[in-house]
């Protein structure tokens, strides 16, 4: 009886370390997860595989995993506070998921190859070039490549990348940092940036941006 007493302990005990012992769930997500959600839910705006077809709703594909993440858990309102990013579609679709299920989205987005896009006004290639290269020093302009790379890769878990995105995308988001619309930068980086550009600008370095690889 006691022999049968302390198996059972010592089989109790190894149980239970082997559960301790376990490593914890990835944050880094799962991709194969991720597909799920994204099949089901995100298809209709972004695509199956994050390569929208639609110039209102962002190319997913190729996006940083922790930018990808930032966002989905921005549109979220959380702690009693109302949600950083405002988009009366996002914030509904985020409200139902939880940061792990964020996190097998990003995963999932990230895996795939994103379908760029191309360039399309020649008249104002030349000057969408040099804002994004140069920027303009007479207004304190920075050149977009100095934060996203010559190529708009952007940078893992600092900058997204822009290269091959819609033209029309990128041009509402940086009226929206200008505007005041869309305030999730941090410290306001694209804010004082976009402060400093005009329509025509934004339009230009937006086109050439669609372009980039």
């Amino acid at each position: 009886m006691k022999r049968s007493l302390l198996a059972l302990l010592f089989a109790a005990t190894a149980f239970g370390a082997q559960a301790t012992d376990a490593p914890p769930p990835s944050s880094k997500g799962d991709a194969a997860r991720g597909k799920v959600i994204a099949e089901s839910v995100c298809m209709a705006c972004h695509g199956a595989d994050g390569n929208s077809q639609m110039s209102a709703n962002p190319k997913l594909a190729g996006q940083h995993t922790d930018y990808l993440f930032k966002q989905m858990k921005e549109f979220k309102p959380a702690n009693g506070k109302p949600a950083v990013r405002v988009n009366p579609v996002m914030n509904a679709m985020m409200a139902a998921y939880d940061e792990g299920q964020m996190r097998d989205m990003a995963a999932y987005f990230a895996s795939h190859v994103q379908k760029g896009e191309t360039s399309k006004n020649r008249e104002t290639i030349e000057r969408g070039q040099k804002l994004y290269r140069a920027g303009d020093l007479s207004k304190g302009l920075p050149a977009c490549a100095s934060c996203h790379g010559p190529a708009g890769a952007g940078m893992p878990a600092q900058f997204p990348r822009i290269g091959g995105q819609f033209a029309e995308y990128t041009e509402a988001q940086l009226k929206a940092f200008r505007d005041g619309g869309r305030t999730n930068d941090p410290n306001k980086m694209m804010s004082m940036v976009a402060l400093k550009m005009t329509d025509a600008e934004i339009k230009a370095v937006a086109d050439y941006i669609a372009g980039l690889r």
